[in-house]
């Protein structure tokens, strides 16, 4: 398969991948094996010899993906277990992030929980209620002992503090 190809069969693999396993784990009703079939797709229909032009790659995937659910289920009513080469699992591609954009969004993360750590403190705790845990401003406002138009004081000049800050710590470390 020329290189064009399989880099658009994997660009369609990785944007279809959630939906292949949800297909693959109602039909199975194991999301475990679905998700090894679904990497077992890859595997084939990047090792697929003599492809010719592929006109649909999402169905393209499908098939191969639903051929591999059916050989499958024949082999559990077989009582036939299918061992992939090490080989062939080392050839999956990782969905994890690369280390350097890994780093990138942990740098991130410091920065902006550098900026929640430099809030005023009752601003800090409003916005850690609403934005972390989820509390409604009624419920942060009950929680508090104090009226929901403060708490949306709050958040507003919390909102605005951390955009200021994120701001000029963009600004000082890129």
């Amino acid at each position: 398969m020329p290189s064009k190809d399989r880099d658009k069969l994997l660009s369609v693999f990785l944007d279809q991948r959630a939906r292949l396993q949800r297909f693959l784990g109602r039909r199975l009703g194991n999301p475990s094996l679905a998700e090894d079939i679904a990497q077992e797709t890859w595997v084939r229909a990047a090792t697929a010899p003599g492809v010719g032009p592929i006109a649909d790659h999402r169905r393209y995937l499908f098939r191969i993906a639903s051929n591999l659910a059916h050989d499958h289920e024949r082999h559990v009513r077989q009582g036939v277990e299918v061992t992939l080469p090490e080989p062939v699992i080392q050839a999956v591609p990782d969905p994890r992030p690369d280390p350097e954009t890994e780093a990138l969004r942990r740098a991130e993360l410091d920065d902006l929980l550098r900026a929640v750590d430099s809030l005023p403190p009752r601003c800090r705790e409003v916005f850690l209620l609403v934005k972390v845990h989820g509390l409604t401003y009624a419920e942060a406002a009950a929680r508090l002992g104090i009226a929901r138009n403060t708490i949306m004081v709050h958040m507003s000049h919390a909102l605005k503090w951390l955009d200021g800050y994120l701001a000029d710590d963009t600004a000082v470390t890129r």
